[in-house]
């Protein structure tokens, strides 16, 4: 797969990635407002509310990887390992694009 291509697909879930991000923003402060007055059902509302945060903390994190992949793009530095400077190889970069490291350092 060509980098142009990859750059489509990263710029994609990037988008989709904001989209999430901001659902789940709103989901979250909700949430926060929105608790039951029966305490009985406060457990189970907060624990839903723990999977919105841990949710939104992953969408975070992957973007941050999607935009660094893209930057890297832009730098010239996207097919080489940030960890040990060694090409990350294509078929690495086409399963997971955003993907920062080789093979061996991601062990």
């Amino acid at each position: 797969m060509k980098q142009q291509e990859i750059r489509k697909q990263l710029l994609h879930k990037r988008n989709e990635l904001l989209g999430r991000l901001q659902q789940l923003g709103g989901s979250v402060d909700r949430g926060k407002l929105e608790l039951d007055a029966d305490p009985g059902e406060q457990p189970i509302e907060l624990d839903n509310l723990d999977v919105l945060f841990q949710l939104d903390e992953a969408s975070r994190h992957e973007l941050r990887q999607v935009s660094n992949a893209l930057l890297r793009m832009e730098n010239s530095e996207y097919e080489f390992c940030t960890l040990c400077g060694s090409p990350i190889g294509g078929e690495r970069l086409q399963a997971l694009p955003y993907t920062d490291v080789c093979r061996k350092c991601a062990h």
